[in-house]
């Protein structure tokens, strides 16, 4: 036992750190540190972007490559995300029991309508792809398993948000304006509460061209046993524009599907689940 923990009172009311791996946890917040944006970093960067000596992020550098989550580059000065991260990440979206389950839901679907499925859950103020499946076209997508985009900007992370209440809303966008990727963006956070309460009271989504111009999204939310939405289950059209005739075929279908991967996550319909009060600084309309 540390010196640590032998000063601490064992009184049953232990710190929250109490086991907490300092050197682990720094690792962990160097890998967080990369993305699409940061591809490579210095070993100096990492040092004044954590206030730690350089010796102490050379070592947990030298262990992070070691084990294959960072690589250097040619030149041996900039580090990078290594395969060990892409395994890593891959053999979390294969224990989904999610993905298991709902990965032959969007098959039969694509092959039913023709069109790109996908399953997608939220972390934070991002969508995750997690599952998709897409028919042979000559449309290249930018969109495979693992993309993130902003929620609030997309009728996905709409459908992923349907649970928030307003202050949860704005606990995870504090700011005055949200930024805007299309002319659709909502552009306040009531704003966005209200399209998220619409969509719920709908039981759907639809989009034409809300984040991409050519590009039309249908989704319904995935429910477990706790009535809580943990993925939205959607399809991609590659149209400007939804023909009215197929709206309505469309959304049945995907409705249907999301409902039966909830069942299969032993969701139980109950009559509250669609009823949700607006914030008050507005009447619903």
């Amino acid at each position: 036992m540390s010196d640590r923990e032998q000063d601490m009172p064992d009184n049953g009311d232990e710190s929250a750190d109490r086991y907490n791996v300092p050197a682990l946890e720094r690792g962990l917040r160097v890998l967080g540190e990369f993305s699409r944006d940061t591809r490579t970093l210095t070993a100096p960067e990492l040092a004044r972007r954590f206030k730690l000596p350089r010796s102490t992020v050379f070592r947990l550098l030298a262990t992070l490559e070691g084990m294959g989550f960072v690589e250097r580059d040619e030149g041996g000065r900039d580090y990078r995300l290594g395969l060990a991260v892409l395994r890593l990440g891959f053999e979390y979206l294969a224990s989904l029991p999610l993905n298991e389950l709902g990965h032959p839901l969007l098959e039969r679907l694509s092959q039913d309508t023709g069109h790109a499925c996908n399953l997608i859950v939220r972390d934070g103020r991002s969508i995750v792809y997690v599952s998709r499946v897409s028919p042979p076209s000559p449309f290249v997508s930018a969109v495979s398993v693992g993309t993130r985009l902003p929620a609030h900007a997309t009728v996905l992370g709409r459908v992923l948000m349907a649970d928030l209440t307003l202050p949860e809303l704005r606990a995870l966008y504090p700011e005055t304006q949200l930024e805007a990727f299309s002319p659709s963006t909502p552009h306040t956070v009531t704003e966005l509460f209200d399209l998220v309460q619409g969509d719920r009271q709908r039981g759907y989504a639809v989009s034409e061209g809300f984040f991409e111009a050519n590009i039309s999204t249908i989704a319904a939310p995935v429910r477990d046993h706790s009535a809580r939405v943990v993925a939205a289950l959607g399809m991609t059209l590659n149209a400007s524009r939804i023909e009215g005739a197929q709206i309505e075929a469309l959304v049945a279908q995907v409705r249907a599907a999301a409902d039966r991967l909830s069942g299969l996550l032993n969701y139980a319909p109950r009559k509250a689940d669609n009823l949700v009060a607006l914030h008050p600084e507005r009447k619903a309309r």
